[in-house]
């Protein structure tokens, strides 16, 4: 190669790649099209996410008998909570079963079975038990499953305050070992 040949590539501007129009209509229609997605699922996905988001509340405490009507027999008390499930408020009527046990102490159980989730009563068939006429569970006076149930029936907390009783969240049975 002489020196003019030399001279010329040396200087030469760089040769650009240009992009076609159909390149720039693909990108450009990509772009906006990945854009409008966004925007439409970003929204949705906000939706979903959100009631786990928010900060949990503690279980408020509901009054729902004087404290001078509970005895040792155990009385079924009807009472109704303010739930929030995501977007959906309600106000269900829940069950308890109340009364005094040997220590003297109030004490509520909850009257779904552990079986199959069916309701509870007392007395019935043995009247010193509570029995589950889907299966024939039994349960003692605390709660105690007896026969069926895998497990003792789940217990309300409790507070008293002013001569009344209030329940709060349900827990495990702490009655029964």
């Amino acid at each position: 190669m002489d020196h003019k040949q030399q001279q010329d590539t040396a200087h030469k501007p760089a040769k650009r790649k240009e992009m076609t129009r159909r390149q720039f209509l693909s990108y450009t229609l990509g772009g906006a099209g990945a854009f409008m997605a966004g925007g439409a699922i970003l929204p949705m996905i906000r939706f979903a996410v959100d009631p786990i988001l928010q900060k949990k509340e503690q279980g408020a405490f509901v009054k729902v008998i004087e404290e001078s009507k509970v005895t040792n027999e155990p009385t079924e008390v009807k009472f109704k909570i303010h739930q929030v499930d995501g977007w959906y408020e309600s106000d269900p009527q829940l069950a308890a079963w109340i009364s005094k046990g040997d220590d003297g102490k109030i004490f509520a159980l909850s009257p779904v079975c552990k079986h199959l989730g069916c309701t509870v009563h007392w007395g019935g068939e043995d009247p010193n038990k509570y029995n589950c006429p889907c299966h024939g569970a039994q349960y003692t006076k605390d709660g105690k499953n007896l026969k069926v149930a895998p497990k003792p029936l789940d217990e309300f907390e409790v507070k008293t305050d002013n001569g009344w009783v209030y329940l709060g969240p349900l827990e495990p049975n702490s009655r029964v070992k």
